[in-house]
């Protein structure tokens, strides 16, 4: 039944393309070496900072009180929210979900990996994440990036139309303009291919998923909600972070507010 579905798709090849890019290619690829194999140096764990950026240092995260800390009323009020008020968040609980999505519990190894809230395959964890900050108490409207190894934020830029070119970059999808802050997680691809080499990205992808997840759920602890957008224009939203689009680029987004 389900062949005879398939056939009727237009342009089949195309999504046979697809498709196998969705399956396992590691024992396909098990003769390839990475980078790691070769002995060559590991990206970096974080991103670097400019010198003389302007660095927020970020409340403790366990500081904030969930309104449901009740792990099943969790599960079973996660829900994608669009619609969002008008108040702003707190600089506390923009730390908490920052925590809990990408926060550093421990490094290992003299600096070879972080332990973290999420999974990430080899615990490389290559994502850094970014938030378009529209009401946040205490920050300035503009674009920041959460630093985990020292629970920080630092200053990118004040996008002028900001709220406007996120709407865009999220392809019209409005509630994209109006959430307090817009999570915005990009890949820094090396950090996955240099221990995986061809058959890491796959599963970079996966830990996006993980990523997300966590904030969903670390948002309904606090009265907040999200939905993710997987559909965007990446050069408009890698154009809105300013990265480059090809060692670091936009895989994945979600606008938080109050609901």
């Amino acid at each position: 039944m389900f062949g005879t579905w398939a056939g009727k798709i237009s342009g089949m090849s195309k999504y046979d393309e697809l498709r196998r890019f969705m399956k396992s290619d590691f024992a396909g690829l098990a003769g390839a070496k990475s980078d790691q194999d070769a002995g060559l140096p590991q990206p970096p764990l974080q991103k670097p900072t400019p010198q003389q950026a302007e660095i927020i240092d970020l409340p403790d995260a366990d500081a904030v009180p969930l309104i449901r800390p009740d792990f099943r009323d969790i599960l079973k009020r996660r829900r994608s929210r669009r619609n969002f008020s008008e108040k702003p968040l707190a600089l506390a609980e923009l730390s908490f979900l920052l925590w809990a999505t990408q926060g550093v519990t421990k490094t290992v190894g003299d600096n070879y990996a972080t332990l973290r809230p999420v999974p990430s395959a080899g615990a490389r964890h290559p994502f850094e994440t970014y938030i378009a900050i529209n009401r946040v108490e205490g920050l300035r409207t503009g674009v920041y990036r959460y630093l985990p190894l020292g629970h920080k934020l630092v200053f990118v830029h004040s996008p002028q139309g900001q709220a406007d070119r996120l709407m865009r970059a999220a392809m019209g999808q409005p509630f994209a303009s109006t959430a307090a802050a817009t999570f915005v997680w990009a890949c820094v691809a090396y950090r996955g291919e240099w221990r995986y080499g061809p058959a890491a990205h796959k599963p970079m992808l996966i830990d996006a998923g993980h990523v997300c997840q966590n904030l969903y759920l670390a948002c309904e602890a606090i009265g907040c909600g999200t939905c993710a957008i997987a559909a965007y224009d990446q050069k408009l939203l890698d154009e809105l972070l300013l990265l480059d689009g090809q060692d670091e680029f936009a895989v994945y987004l979600a606008p938080v507010g109050r609901k």
